[in-house]
């Protein structure tokens, strides 16, 4: 019975283990540039994207150390794609309208220190459907990618300091 317990405590341990955080701030939908709906209202696409957007920060920043904070603000922001309105209001995917996004975002470590910053930073993606798309059935996958490819290269390499 005792193993059991600890079997048990040992499946749930990696849950229960804090890690980083994101913190994301959001101007203004009306003032962005492309985060316009296809066919729904304007505030439930934009509480969509910022839900999306939340979620898929705060699973990158579960990478990071437990007491680190990562920052976002977006100021701009032109969703992969066009939407083109007529009788059938739909978002058009091609190349030529490539996701691009607009932040500043900060990193600070448990003991509030600046470990990286940017101020208005601009990612884009102009080949983004030259890649090989895994999962690109998932909400905003282009957008998700873009943010997951800036993590990867400009915010993970802090950490393989900070943890030597």
């Amino acid at each position: 019975m005792k193993l059991f317990k600890y079997a048990i405590m040992a499946l749930f341990m990696p849950m229960m283990a804090s890690a980083g955080e994101a913190k994301v701030t959001w101007l203004d939908f009306k003032e962005y540039r492309d985060v316009f709906p296809a066919k729904e209202t304007r505030g439930g696409y934009h509480k969509r994207i910022a839900k999306q957007f939340d979620t898929h920060l705060n699973k990158l920043a579960s990478d990071m150390p437990a007491g680190y904070t990562l920052a976002v603000t977006f100021e701009d922001i032109d969703l992969a794609g066009d939407v083109r309105f007529n009788m059938n209001d739909i978002r058009i995917i091609k190349p030529i309208y490539f996701p691009r996004l607009k932040i500043t975002y900060s990193v600070t470590d448990k003991a509030g220190n600046v470990m990286v910053e940017a101020k208005s930073k601009v990612l884009k993606d102009m080949s983004f459907m030259d890649r090989i798309k895994f999962g690109r059935d998932t909400e905003f996958y282009y957008d998700k990618r873009l943010l997951s490819d800036w993590f990867e290269d400009e915010v993970t390499p802090v950490f393989g300091t900070a943890n030597k």
